[in-house]
């Protein structure tokens, strides 16, 4: 029996013909993530700076729909604070050699709580909207109005920073979910204001902050939903596992695929893993090469281990 030994499957395209290519864990681009952090430290000053000024108002003024608004942009500014450590701590090298994928998890990790947060906060909202439903408090509708329009100057400023990066990490993603729903809840604010202004009428300030909590419950379960697939190790949605075997064995020489796994890491970066048995007498390296760009092309798996292994190889016991 002839077994090959495990070979990593990144390797830059432009290493030196015949030569060793080097093997990376870090296969989120640096200069993406940079600009990721400064995104999110932009966002992160110009939502703290109005928080400050939407609970003292908000306490003034007596509204709901204003202090549901400065809860939630609370949780944007312990969001973006926690996505900002995470990131940070997750591009930074790692000093212990057991932590070999770095803390990457981290950003998942950040993603997740933020989550939980707002779950409490939607939560509190409903609560508190049901209660002055029965007692609707007298509101201060001006301030109500001036503190919900400079919010949403907030928001937009937050919302263009963070806009780029969402689309390729969960993390950013996560902080900017966030600061969409607080643009709304502000609208939502300046609407309640607005009419209370001109009709007196008390039930659109807790109407007002109920709608701002029912629009975040729905999105915050596909955010979680999201982290949690990644934290079991489910394989991407984009992925399919039939079809990835499938196109491994359509490879020349490869005879089985076994022991086909594939998750995600963190955002932007899945890992496989693979058991190819080959023809004896194929070319073990050819073959290895081959699926390394068929899995990076394809299916955008840049990380990969791949176990190669004679035909005559005896695999049973290597399933999980």
């Amino acid at each position: 029996m002839t077994i090959w030994p495990t070979f990593p499957v990144v390797e830059p395209r432009n290493h030196p013909p015949g030569g060793p290519a080097p093997h990376e864990h870090n296969h989120v681009s640096d200069a993406l993530r940079t600009g990721n952090r400064k995104r999110l430290l932009g966002a992160f000053f110009v939502t703290l700076a109005f928080l400050v000024v939407e609970v003292t108002f908000g306490v003034i003024s007596n509204s709901l729909a204003l202090l549901s608004d400065a809860g939630h942009m609370f949780t944007d500014v312990l969001g973006l604070g926690m996505a900002l450590a995470a990131m940070q701590l997750a591009t930074r090298p790692s000093g212990n050699p057991r932590r070999t994928y770095g803390l990457y998890r981290l950003e998942i990790l950040a993603a997740l709580a933020n989550g939980i947060l707002l779950f409490g906060v939607g939560g509190y909202v409903l609560f508190e909207a049901f209660r002055r439903f029965q007692d609707p408090p007298e509101v201060a509708n001006i301030s109500m109005l001036l503190v919900a329009v400079g919010g949403l100057a907030a928001n937009l400023v937050a919302f263009m920073l963070l806009r780029g990066g969402a689309r390729d990490n969960l993390n950013v993603k996560a902080a900017y979910l966030e600061v969409v729903a607080d643009a709304l809840g502000s609208v939502g604010v300046i609407v309640a204001a607005v009419v209370i202004a001109l009709t007196g009428w008390p039930y659109v300030d807790p109407i007002a902050g109920a709608a701002i909590g029912l629009f975040i419950l729905p999105r915050t379960w596909r955010l979680t939903g999201q982290a949690l697939r990644i934290l079991v190790q489910a394989a991407a949605p984009h992925i399919d596992l039939d079809e990835m075997k499938s196109a491994l064995l359509e490879l020349e020489g490869v005879v089985d695929v076994h022991d086909l796994h594939c998750w995600t890491l963190t955002s932007e970066m899945e890992v496989a893993s693979a058991h190819l048995q080959i023809c004896t007498g194929s070319n073990p390296g050819l073959i290895l090469r081959s699926a390394q760009d068929l899995l990076s092309d394809r299916f955008s798996v840049r990380h990969a281990t791949l176990q190669i292994e004679d035909q005559t190889a005896d695999c049973r016991g290597c399933s999980w």
